[in-house]
């Protein structure tokens, strides 16, 4: 999908972007905005509106509905669009490179900065899944079931775990900016733990991804709390990057110490189901990323 925002984009000019942002604010009104909602907010005449608004949606950036009333909604692509401007305008963004990962709740795509600095995209997709899977999941209300805010919490929610984690020097990507569904970050190299066929120095890596816990949890008070194999990257210096954060929460959520095991218990289970380690203890690990035991032995 993102693909073709991309290509759409370099065919945009203001105008269209103009049209692009009338429909998003009046889609928290109408499932379909009516065309002379349309109009009278982006103050065009009919004829410019039309002309717009065909164009858009030839390029699939908008679906249209003539029942009971000609409508337009905006698609991911075209809300892909309106992040994509935000981030060129903010002097974040030049240009897109190969997308590094595509999954069920977010696309990921290697970027440029201007000044030719490599950092990675990310659009979040909550609409991918179930309406009720997903309020279950997050906990949101029913007036979030609409898939543009429930996909730019998504965004809110995980830059807001960057800004908190990154700076006590937990190994997760530096935020550079938000907007609607779309995170900026820093370059993302190497591959999921899921992906591996071996792990070079298992006992290493693991032993890094528990201080990483520990650190998240006692320093900045964040536990990651969907943590697993598909989410811990492997960099070519054979260091880690914990990504994927919009599920986290604080220390003083009620179900934190529970969400903290969860995720220590994942990637312990990982490491033995690849019978890396099958000796390593979960109790001995999450008394050390609580704080409360000493560093465990690993075999």
């Amino acid at each position: 999908m993102s693909a073709e925002a991309i290509q759409a984009f370099k065919n945009l000019e203001n105008e269209d972007f103009r049209i692009l942002q009338v429909i998003e604010a009046a889609m928290t009104k109408h499932e379909y905005v009516p065309k002379e909602v349309i109009i009278k907010y982006s103050k065009f005449n009919e004829e410019e509106a039309t002309f717009r608004l065909e164009k858009l949606h030839k390029f699939r950036l908008i679906r249209q509905t003539r029942q009971p009333y000609l409508g337009y909604t905006l698609n991911y692509a075209g809300y892909d669009c309106l992040a994509i401007n935000a981030f060129v305008k903010a002097g974040i963004l030049e240009a897109f490179g190969k997308p590094l990962g595509v999954g069920k709740e977010a696309d990921v795509y290697d970027a440029l900065t201007p000044t030719g600095e490599r950092i990675a995209i990310k659009f979040h997709r909550l609409g991918r899944i179930s309406f009720r899977q997903t309020r279950r999941k997050r906990g949101w209300t029913t007036e979030d079931t609409h898939w543009l805010l429930r996909s730019r919490k998504a965004a809110e929610k995980e830059y807001e775990a960057l800004t908190f984690v990154y700076p006590k020097g937990v190994a997760v990507p530096k935020p550079i900016s938000q907007n609607r569904h779309a995170i900026a970050m820093s370059a993302i190299e190497g591959a999921e733990l899921a992906q591996l066929r071996e792990i070079p120095n298992p006992k290493k890596v693991l032993m890094e991804i528990l201080r990483n816990i520990r650190k998240a949890y006692l320093k900045a008070g964040v536990i990651h709390a969907d943590l697993s194999e598909y989410n811990i990257i492997l960099k070519p210096d054979n260091h880690i990057l914990i990504i994927d954060w919009p599920q986290h929460v604080t220390k003083d959520h009620p179900n934190a110490q529970q969400l903290l095991k969860r995720d220590v218990e994942n990637i312990i289970a990982f490491f033995k189901r690849k019978h890396l380690l099958p000796n390593a203890n979960p109790e001995e690990a999450f008394a050390y990323v609580t704080g409360k035991g000493e560093k465990p032995t690993i075999s």
